[in-house]
């Protein structure tokens, strides 16, 4: 019962973000390019992020080429797509991103509406004609915190806990560095 309504505030909100925000000329552009083991691809479309007038970050993607479904979507430390080793010495794709953007030291992943890392954006949804363009709202975060920063998009989703391993979003797929303020 938690969850069902915790997922009708969220869509709420949503619906509100989406049909009702702030167009602000603070507004980023951030591309969002393939990433794999040796190095940074194509762009396969943009996030767009703007403060929203409800709080919090309104994160606007324009995506296409993707399997339908819902994706682990986060922000992290390090304004980088390039791959780097990770702590098997294996390369991996986007991993000088850094981990998830945790000014805080949380160290804890409970998802956008908890009180984990801040990194923790809503899931990316793709619709059946392989386009995310779902607004999505992440409450605690400014535009102070979107900037010099990287955007990813993991291949799995996200169960907004710690179990699977930060939430079970898997390998980095898209990743896009958010300018410098």
């Amino acid at each position: 019962m938690r969850l069902a309504t915790s997922l009708t505030g969220i869509a709420a909100a949503l619906l509100l973000a989406g049909t009702a925000h702030a167009q602000t000329s603070d507004a980023l552009e951030v591309n969002m390019h393939e990433v794999n083991a040796d190095g940074v691809e194509e762009a396969l479309g943009t996030v767009t992020i703007e403060s929203s007038e409800f709080g919090g970050v309104l994160l606007t993607p324009s995506i296409t080429g993707l399997e339908p479904g819902v994706y682990g979507f986060h922000l992290h430390q390090n304004p980088s797509c390039e791959p780097a080793e990770n702590d098997d010495g294996e390369m991996t794709a986007a991993q000088a991103a850094g981990g998830h953007y945790d000014p805080d030291s949380t160290d804890t992943h409970q998802g956008p509406y908890g009180e984990g890392h801040l990194g923790d954006l809503p899931v990316l949804t793709v619709n059946e004609d392989g386009e995310a363009n779902l607004p999505v709202l992440a409450p605690r975060l400014s535009m102070d915190d979107m900037t010099d920063r990287a955007l990813i998009i993991h291949e799995g989703g996200d169960t907004y806990s710690d179990e699977p391993h930060l939430g079970g979003g898997g390998a980095r797929m898209l990743c896009g560095v958010t300018p410098a303020s």
